[in-house]
């Protein structure tokens, strides 16, 4: 019961602080298993594409986080796991561990997750690089959606080193799904993907 009026607490501050506005440019919100995936450059990020998700898809649709971060203190461990249902990666990666397991697990269970393929937040305004976990689960789970989506504004509202947040009309647009094709290397993949995320920039 307080996860959810924390829940909606948080859905509340982000919408007066940003707006929160989804725009549906290239796919319609629905209740299908998806991965979106969308530019980084602000922890607030997976703050701002759950909230800009409508109610129904919140509800099982799971953010990535940073566990160094989001666990660092008991209250961000708790928001995490008991209001967004994140999960946790470990970006410091350990000796014979799959870094990957935790998505695999929640795809796996029917879930739809939301990823940062650049694994760490970036200043340009271009994204960096997007890393091989996206190619990675595209082909173990083909038949899940991907959605890119470009979050604008939100380094503004809450800059790299800030910890008060700064009212700002932020954006998440939501594009047309893509797909890995067959025999399709990596890197192209990785470089399509990232480039129908800088698309939607503009629209």
């Amino acid at each position: 019961m307080l996860a959810k009026l924390m829940g909606y607490l948080l859905l509340a501050i982000v919408r007066v602080l940003t707006g929160a506005q989804a725009r549906w440019y290239g796919c319609p919100p629905k209740a299908e298993q998806r991965i979106y995936f969308a530019n980084h450059q602000s922890h607030a990020d997976l703050v701002m594409i759950w909230a800009a998700l409508p109610q129904e898809l919140r509800g099982i649709t799971r953010p990535i986080a940073a566990k160094d971060y989001w666990t660092k203190t008991p209250f961000r461990r708790w928001i995490t796991t008991a209001v967004f249902n994140a999960v946790y990666v470990d970006r410091e990666r350990k000796e014979g561990e799959d870094p990957l397991a935790p998505l695999v697990k929640a795809l796996e269970s029917g879930d739809s997750i939301i990823l940062f393929p650049e694994g760490t937040r970036g200043n340009a305004e271009e994204p960096q690089p997007f890393k091989s976990g996206l190619h990675a689960l595209a082909q173990k789970f083909p038949q899940v959606v991907l959605v890119p989506a470009w979050i604008d504004n939100i380094q503004r509202v809450m800059p790299k080193g800030e910890v008060v947040p700064v009212p700002i009309l932020c954006s998440v647009t939501f594009g047309a799904p893509i797909a890995l094709a067959e025999g399709e290397e990596r890197r192209a993949f990785l470089d399509r993907a990232q480039q129908a995320v800088v698309a939607l920039r503009d629209v």
